[in-house]
């Protein structure tokens, strides 16, 4: 197995470890998590965490799927990441990031420090998602998105007020959003759009425009 760790490591029951794999001091392995080969794990980590919650949040779903951590991916220091979501291979996951459950994210993607990704959310291939970037849940990122540091989606139309089929943004292959930009339940970024820095986007775009301002608006066509 090749397994390096350090001082207070837990690795439950029924967890999966593939070669050459290195823990460092703290973390928590729980049960049922698979981890590939050449896999680097922070200190400090909790990684298969169980879904929970209350009477007044959403229902949560018995997961019937372990977290997957797939070979050469890297994970920081004080990272937790829930059970029933998939972790592609060759992934950077920054230090104190929180990913939850029933979460895909494609190949050699970027998951900046602090940045958290809420259930049901699928992130492509190749996407960047930087410092303290809140990506809500039933959220799509297409492949090849960028995601600017401290961008904030939402997927509740009615902020809790009635009943509402929650849904996150769906932003389409090589899109960019700057930093601090907003972006409103259900609307869709096309193929290539860049959202400027600190825009409010509460309509779709098509592909290949740059929108900017609050409301955000289209300034021109890239092509």
């Amino acid at each position: 197995m090749n397994l390096s760790k350090g001082n207070n490591v837990v690795i439950e029951e029924g967890v999966s470890i593939g070669q050459n794999v290195s823990i460092g001091h703290n973390t928590v392995i729980l049960e049922g998590t698979e981890i590939g080969d050449n896999v680097r794990i922070g200190c400090n980590c909790v990684l298969g965490i169980q879904a929970n919650g209350t009477t007044n949040m959403r229902q949560i779903i018995e997961n019937k799927r372990s977290l997957v951590i797939k070979n050469d991916t890297k994970i920081g220091n004080m990272v937790s990441v829930y059970s029933g979501t998939l972790i592609s291979r060759n992934v950077f996951i920054g230090d104190h990031a929180s990913i939850r459950e029933n979460v895909l994210i494609g190949e050699n993607s970027v998951i900046g420090r602090a940045a958290i990704i809420e259930l049901n959310s699928k992130i492509g291939e190749n996407c960047t998602i930087q410092t303290l970037s809140y990506i809500t849940g039933d959220t799509t990122l297409e492949d090849n998105v960028f995601i600017g540091p401290c961008v904030s989606m939402s997927n509740d139309k009615y902020m809790g007020a009635k009943k509402y089929s929650l849904k996150g943004p769906h932003i389409k292959d090589g899109a960019k959003i700057g930093n601090n930009a907003s972006i409103l339940p259900g609307i869709t970024i096309g193929k290539k759009t860049i959202i400027g820095a600190g825009s409010v986007v509460t309509k779709d775009t098509s592909d290949e425009e740059t929108v900017v301002g609050v409301p955000a608006k289209k300034i021109k066509t890239l092509n």
